[in-house]
Parts: C-alpha cells; structure tokens; sequence
C-alpha cells in the first residue's frame, strides 16, 4: 500500500528529503506521494521514514493503493535496478 498526506500537512519540507525512492514532491496546496514510487520504505527502511520524520502525523496508508509486503519489495527491487 502506498502512502498519501493528507490535508493537514503544514508544507515542513522535512519528509522529501528523507524519501528513499524520490516519491515525495510538492504538490500545489501540499506534499504529494507518487503512489508508483512510494514502496513504504520497504527495502531501505524497517518503517516509512516519512512518517517517522512527520511532525504533525499527516501521512497514512493510501487506501486507493493498496498493496502487500511482498509487491512493495518487487516495486523496491524494479526502483533500485
């Protein structure tokens, strides 16, 4: 499943740096997470560095984007080659 921020997002600029796969961009109001690139750290990291770093908890599971362990680790290992 990949990640979204929702509209509490304050604009920080702390969670694109720290986004492994480049998913994280500014979108025009807020932050957005490209779904395609965002593998929830999965291969890089044992949590969502994003959210980690998020210090108003503006980021969940995307539900339109749902996807398991296992085909967050392939999409990881298509990103990495």
């Amino acid at each position: 499943m990949a990640l979204i921020i929702q509209d509490e997002c304050i604009n920080c600029d702390v969670c694109e740096p720290e986004c492994p796969n480049g998913a994280i961009s500014q979108g025009e109001d807020i932050y957005v997470i490209d779904p395609l690139l965002c593998t929830e750290c999965v291969g890089h990291h044992g949590l969502p560095q994003c959210i980690e770093v998020c210090p108003v908890d503006c980021i969940d599971k995307d539900p339109l984007h749902v996807e398991s362990h296992d085909s967050l680790y392939q999409k990881y290992l298509k990103l990495t080659r």
